[in-house]
C-alpha cells in the first residue's frame, strides 16, 4: 500500500446512476472495488455500506480476544501488504485498521450508512433500479459483497424472551455490560466462543458452557512478529511475498487430508487428541469434548487455551442440551436448572440464507425464492436469471483451509473481465445459461461427495435447509482461481447496446 494514507473519498450523495454498485464494505467489498479502481482509477464504481464504517465482520465482531484463524500473511489483499501486523495472527483493531487504510489508499468511494432496501432488474432498460435508505439510484452492475457471516443467529428456545438478565450475541456484544462477579452462560461452542470464553474466565464468577457439539481442537501457533522482522518486510518487500507463498503452500496441503486422502486425518487426530489428553486430566469431561465425528468434518478450530479453560473448576460444560430458558437462568434438558446472570450467543450467523437475497429481484422472483432454501451460482459468482448480477462469497466458495481473501481476489477479476467483455463487445447484459449453471454445480457436489465435510458424519452451516452442501469450496483455491481468470462469456446470454437480444455471445 502507499504511504502516507491518501484521503478516503466519502460520498454523502448518491449519484442518480453508476455503472458498477457494490453492497458491502467488508473484504469482499472493498476487494471488489479496489480491483476496478486499480485498473481504472477514474472506473465508475460505487460501495453502499449499511453501517457508519466500512469494515464488515471486522467491524461487528470486537467481542474479547477476536482475532483471525488463518495467517494474516495470507489473509490479506495481494496487492496491499502489510509490515505492520504485531502476530501472525492477526487480532480484530489490527485488521479493521488495515481494512480502512486500504479504502484511503485505493480512493475507494463509500457511501456510509447507506442500506440496500431492494433492488429490481428492469429488462426493458437494462439496468437495476435499486432503493437504498438514502434515496433510490440505477445501476448497470450489481455485486453483492455482504458476506456469509453478516447477521448473527439467535437459537430459537422457549422461555428466552422471559429471561430477566443480559443478553447479547457475540457478533453483537455488549461493551457496556459488566461480566465481573457474574454467573455467565454461554451457547455455542464454536469459531467465536473458542476465543471469548477464555478471555472472560478470569472476569465471571462462574462460567457455564453449553455445549450441543463437541469440536476438534489444535492448538495456535501463533507468535509475536519482532520489530526486525517487520522492517524486513518493509524493506525487501519481496521477502514478504515468499513469506506468503509459503503460508498458502502449506495451508492448500490441508485439503490432501480433507479433500483428496482422508487417509492421512487420523494421524491429525492422534495430535488433536493428545493435546486433550495433555490439557484436560479429567476422564469423564475430556469425554464431554471428544467429537464423535471425523476430524475436519466441521471447522477445524485453533487454539491453545480453549480446553485449559473448560477444565477449570469455575466453568462447568452442559452437553444435555436446552430445555428452555427462565427468568433465573437456563433448565437443561436432563431437567437442572442453571442460574445466570448473563447469556451470550456464540451461535454463528446464516450463510446459506443469506438475507440480501430477499431484497435483488428479477422476473419478479426474488434470489431467496429462487434458490428455495438451496443457493447455487456459476463459479460462485452468477446467477441464472439474474442478469448483471455478481455475488462475492458466493455459494460453494467457503473455506475449511486457507484464506477467503484468494477467493474474493479471484472472483473480484473474474467480474472485472466481465466487464471488459462487456465493453469490448457492445453488451449491456450477461445472463449465465441454465445448463452451464447446473453443470458446475453437478461438477461441484460430485467432487465434495467424498471430502470430509460431506462424509465426516457431523451437521454444520455448510449444509442448507434441502440437505446440500451449499458452503463449501471442494478442492485446491488455485483451480477456483483457474476456473475464474477469464469470464467465460460463452457460457452466457448476452444483450446488446441496441436492446436486441442475443441468445449466444457474438
Amino acid at each position: 500500500m502507499s504511504t502516507p494514507a491518501q484521503v478516503e473519498v466519502h460520498r454523502s450523495h448518491l449519484p442518480s446512476h453508476v455503472r458498477t454498485l457494490v453492497v458491502g464494505a467488508g473484504f469482499a467489498g472493498l476487494g471488489m472495488a479496489a480491483t476496478l479502481r486499480r485498473e481504472d482509477p477514474d472506473a465508475d464504481v460505487l460501495v453502499i455500506e449499511r453501517a457508519p464504517e466500512v469494515g464488515g465482520t471486522w467491524r461487528d465482531n470486537t467481542y474479547p480476544g477476536c482475532a483471525c484463524d488463518v495467517p494474516t500473511a495470507l489473509y490479506s489483499f495481494s496487492f496491499a501488504p502489510s509490515a505492520e501486523w504485531s502476530h501472525t495472527f492477526a487480532r480484530q483493531p489490527e485488521i479493521l485498521a488495515y481494512l480502512k487504510k486500504v479504502t484511503a489508499d485505493e480512493r475507494i468511494p463509500v457511501s456510509r450508512d447507506t442500506e440496500l432496501l431492494g433492488a429490481d432488474w428492469d429488462a426493458d432498460a437494462q439496468l437495476w433500479r435499486v432503493r437504498t435508505s438514502r434515496g433510490e439510484l440505477t445501476a448497470s452492475v450489481l455485486v453483492t459483497a455482504t458476506g456469509t457471516l453478516s447477521e448473527p443467529k439467535l437459537p430459537d428456545i422457549p422461555g428466552l424472551d422471559s429471561f430477566a438478565g443480559t443478553t447479547f450475541h457475540s457478533a453483537r456484544w455488549d461493551h457496556g455490560h459488566d461480566l465481573t462477579g457474574e454467573r455467565v452462560g454461554v451457547i455455542g461452542t464454536g469459531a467465536s466462543a473458542i476465543q471469548f470464553v477464555p478471555e472472560i474466565a478470569d472476569t465471571v464468577d462462574h462460567l457455564t458452557v453449553f455445549q450441543r457439539t463437541a469440536a476438534w481442537v489444535i492448538p495456535r501457533i501463533d507468535r509475536k512478529l519482532p520489530r526486525a522482522e517487520r522492517a524486513l518486510y518493509r524493506r525487501v518487500p519481496a521477502v514478504q511475498r515468499a513469506v506468503r507463498t509459503l503460508v498458502y503452500t502449506y495451508r492448500e496441503a490441508y485439503v490432501v487430508a480433507l479433500a483428496k486422502a482422508p487417509v492421512i486425518l487420523p494421524g491429525i487426530t492422534v495430535v488433536a487428541k493428545a493435546l486433550m489428553r495433555n490439557q484436560v486430566r479429567d476422564g469423564a469431561l475430556r469425554a464431554k469434548l471428544t467429537p464423535s465425528y471425523t476430524l475436519g468434518c466441521k471447522r477445524l478450530l485453533l487454539s491453545a487455551s480453549w480446553l485449559p479453560t473448560l477444565a477449570r473448576p469455575d466453568v462447568d460444560v452442559v452437553t444435555a442440551g436446552i430445555a428452555r430458558v427462565t427468568p433465573t437462568g437456563v433448565v437443561d434438558d436432563d431437567g437442572v436448572e442453571h442460574p445466570l446472570d448473563t447469556l451470550i450467543f456464540g451461535t454463528g450467523f446464516t450463510p446459506t440464507e443469506p438475507p440480501v437475497a430477499h431484497l435483488v429481484t428479477a422476473g419478479g422472483q426474488s434470489l431467496a425464492q429462487h434458490w428455495a432454501g438451496s443457493p447455487h451460482a456459476h463459479r460462485g459468482t452468477t446467477v441464472a436469471g439474474f442478469p448483471n448480477l455478481f455475488l462475492m462469497y458466493g455459494p460453494n466458495t467457503n473455506l475449511g483451509h486457507s484464506s477467503i481473501v484468494f477467493m474474493l481476489e479471484s472472483q473480484a477479476a473474474y467480474v472485472r473481465d466481465a466487464l471488459r467483455t462487456m465493453d469490448s463487445r457492445g453488451l449491456t447484459s450477461v445472463d449465465v445459461r441454465p445448463a452451464a449453471q447446473s453443470a458446475y454445480n453437478a461438477d461441484v457436489e460430485s467432487s465434495l461427495s467424498t471430502t470430509v465435510w460431506n462424509a465426516g458424519g457431523c451437521s454444520s452451516w455448510y449444509f442448507d435447509a434441502t440437505g446440500r452442501n451449499s458452503a463449501m469450496w471442494p478442492t485446491f483455491t488455485w483451480t477456483f482461481r483457474r476456473l475464474t481468470r477469464r469470464f467465460d462469456v460463452e457460457n452466457y446470454s448476452t444483450a446488446r447496446r441496441t436492446a436486441e437480444k442475443a441468445g449466444a455471445a457474438a
